[in-house]
């Protein structure tokens, strides 16, 4: 049995593999910002009995993410997986977008998940074992608009974990980045037209990702890569997970900048007829 804290998890992937840990035999600490919003949660807990604490943290908050670990290393031992999970997404064009919704991206994002890694490796390091498991995504890969602030915190994401999985591997601590595709969450379902917006594009990925959607891949999926790349011992890096995350990280591969940019830049029945003729998705 490991010690798993997992960040994020109110609803979507963060609870599902909340639940996939638990039902595992793993003890769970189970985070989020708000646990008035764990009710259903808890009952389900309940039901099934469990090993699962919930606990607050608000990882924009150096203070919160401190007592937090602090509190479980005191009372429990050692924090064998961290499951960096806590994620938000603003979409619209660079013009557009406030800069309070960059900076909130990034914050959640980014920097939310700098501020756990650092609060458990002391203990992870000293112990000399451990699994961090750092949720990314597809956008990790791929920029277009408009996700561009949501791909630049998970751009960002990638490049700080490839720099601290060679860190921290002679101690035996294990990095992995999981990079899901569109996935049946809130959040996913949350991309929508701007319908004021200057550009064609937020009408272009709504669409995508309401196509996508009409085949929902569920978020136990993604829960149940986590578990294994926690499980398995693997030192791999990267884990795409769901039917068009390696499809979409290729297709993005098999274009040149210059090509990409162009892609980004051509006119609707372009794009419709590209996305339909690559991915078979009637996107309008």
């Amino acid at each position: 049995m490991k010690t798993a804290l997992i960040t994020g998890t109110s609803k979507g992937i963060g609870l599902e593999t909340a639940l996939a840990f638990g039902r595992s035999g793993h003890k769970v600490f189970a985070t989020m910002r708000n646990t008035s919003m764990a009710e259903d949660f808890k009952q389900r807990i309940a039901a099934e009995s469990l090993d699962i604490s919930i606990s607050e943290m608000d990882v924009d908050s150096d203070a919160s993410v401190k007592k937090c670990v602090e509190t479980i290393i005191s009372t429990h031992g050692n924090i064998d997986v961290l499951v960096n999970n806590a994620g938000i997404e603003r979409h619209g064009s660079v013009e557009e977008l406030q800069m309070e919704d960059f900076k909130s991206v990034m914050e959640t994002n980014y920097f939310g998940v700098l501020r756990c890694i650092k609060s458990v490796l002391p203990s992870m390091r000293k112990s000399q074992e451990g699994c961090i498991i750092n949720i990314s995504s597809v956008s990790g890969h791929i920029s277009s608009s408009p996700l561009g602030a949501y791909a630049a915190s998970k751009f960002a994401l990638e490049a700080l974990s490839e720099a601290l999985a060679g860190e921290v591997k002679p101690f035996n601590i294990r990095v992995a980045i999981v990079e899901p595709g569109i996935i049946n969450t809130q959040m996913a379902s949350g991309i929508s037209i701007d319908k004021e917006s200057l550009y064609p594009h937020s009408k272009r990925l709504a669409g995508l990702f309401s196509a996508s959607l009409k085949t929902p891949t569920p978020s136990t999926l993604v829960a149940d890569k986590i578990l294994e790349v926690a499980e398995s011992g693997t030192w791999k890096l990267r884990h795409p997970v769901g039917p068009d995350a390696e499809p979409f990280i290729q297709w993005r591969k098999s274009m040149n900048d210059e090509q990409w940019v162009d892609w980004s830049a051509c006119s609707d029945d372009d794009w419709y007829e590209s996305v339909e003729q690559n991915f078979g998705l009637n996107a309008r």
